[in-house]
């Protein structure tokens, strides 16, 4: 393990420079005082460095998963045969960006209580779904005069798996609500609504006379009621737009990291339902598209193909994808198309696929709201530049709301939100049209 200098001595070194001059131009004679000093310096950081001891073992651990956004640690510890209350070691990682900004952490180890044993934690919150390396570790170590230290490095062969956040998904108000709602932990049978017969049943005052089965009243000679089972087993497919604007970050996530938590908070609900639900993903061309999912205890096959959803800095090409959608389901579907555009011309035909989708199936659009826009929008000018960027965003704002106006027309449900409410508009909206019994 090398013994390497402290900025301390570099200082001290640094500072002999201008004495050594002044020596020299005052007491020639005495010039050998500075470098006998800058020597006796040198041989003191050795000392120093010597007495810092040695790395008797060393262990590190890292989480083989991680959740996009969420922190999650890193711990080092070291075994160094030297006094507890000394300078308390360093360490630092090097890891793929995606694991971090920066693709660095540095930490101190702090005692443990055994003498001459550290440990220490660096959070780290990736920001990117998809395997991470760690690749460097590095340990330092000072003397007591803190003029050198001692390092060691070691190369790691460690990866996280960065997987998509769930944690809208484990939030207590959703579990309350799951717990506290008719689409509850087990699913049930709801008799008296919904489209699928269930039984009849002798009609009683107070029912919805448009319940009466007349053909079976006449059977009978007795007024008879149609009783139905709430609708279930729906098709609903989560449609990615994986594309250059979905890549764009909104408050140091990827738009389509956000897209892809709300989506499967919903599918989680949706799945406690009854309902079946699937995956689509889409960029230039279709990435993949998941097969329906039935039980909520298969949940997490949707969480592993949502976490295989590229990021691609292409424009989407929506009269493909959607097309290819379109042949694959065999029945009237509910399609959550997540998505976002920064260009009429893409604007454009996203609206023409949608018109063409809205034909089959029943859409809702979901976008996030763009906030950067608002500032720029919202912001007083102090200079030209600055009221030709607010003209320039009030010009994006108004197209951005004229194409969410031409998808309502069409007949889409449109939800415009910040990131962090999307998931609870989708199922607010998700549920109600489930009770109007618009989707099968």
């Amino acid at each position: 393990m090398p013994i390497v200098p402290t900025g301390r001595t570099l200082v001290l070194l640094a500072l002999l420079a201008p004495v050594a001059v002044v020596i020299a131009a005052t007491a020639p004679s005495a010039w050998i005082v500075a470098p006998a000093a800058g020597l006796a310096l040198l041989l003191l950081a050795v000392m120093d460095g010597w007495l810092a001891g040695g790395l008797q073992n060393f262990a590190y651990y890292v989480p083989s998963d991680a959740e996009v956004g969420r922190e999650t640690a890193i711990r080092v510890e070291a075994d160094i045969n030297r006094d507890s209350d000394a300078a308390a070691p360093e360490a630092a990682i090097g890891f793929d960006p995606r694991l971090g900004e920066g693709g660095s952490a540095i930490f101190k180890l702090a005692p443990t209580g055994l003498s001459g044993k550290f440990s220490g934690e660096a959070d780290i919150a990736p920001t990117r779904r998809g395997p991470g390396e760690l690749h460097d570790l590095w340990l330092r170590w000072r003397g007591p005069l803190g003029l050198a230290a001692r390092q060691k490095y070691v190369p790691l062969e460690a990866t996280i798996r960065v997987w998509p956040d769930l944690s809208p998904v484990r939030s207590p108000v959703l579990q309350t609500f799951l717990r506290d709602s008719q689409f509850g932990l087990v699913a049930r049978r709801v008799r008296g609504e919904g489209t699928q017969f269930e039984a009849l049943s002798e009609y009683e005052p107070g029912m919805d006379r448009r319940r009466i089965d007349w053909k079976a009243s006449a059977r009978h000679t007795a007024l008879y009621a149609r009783e139905n089972e709430a609708e279930r087993d729906n098709q609903i497919v989560f449609a990615f737009d994986c594309g250059q604007s979905m890549c764009e970050p909104v408050d140091g996530l990827p738009r389509i990291d956000r897209a892809v938590s709300a989506a499967l908070m919903a599918a989680y609900v949706a799945l406690k339902g009854g309902d079946k639900v699937s995956l689509f993903g889409f960029a230039d061309q279709p990435q993949m598209m998941t097969p329906f999912i039935v039980d909520s205890r298969a949940f997490h096959r949707l969480q592993s193909a949502a976490a295989e959803l590229d990021y691609v800095p292409r424009e989407p090409n929506f009269t493909l994808a959607l097309a290819t959608l379109t042949a694959r389901l065999k029945r009237r579907s509910l399609i959550v198309l997540f998505s976002d555009f920064s260009d009429p011309t893409s604007a454009e035909l996203m609206v023409e696929s949608v018109e063409r989708l809205v034909r089959h199936h029943l859409v809702i659009f979901v976008t996030m709201t763009d906030t950067e826009l608002e500032d720029l929008t919202a912001t007083d000018p102090d200079s030209m530049g600055d009221i030709a960027i607010a003209v320039g965003a009030d010009a994006l704002a108004r197209q951005r709301e004229l194409v969410l106006t031409r998808l309502r027309r069409l007949g889409v449900d449109v939800i415009e939100a910040r990131h962090d409410a999307i998931g609870y508009r989708l199922i607010d909206l998700y549920l109600k049209t489930k009770q109007a019994e618009a989707i099968g």
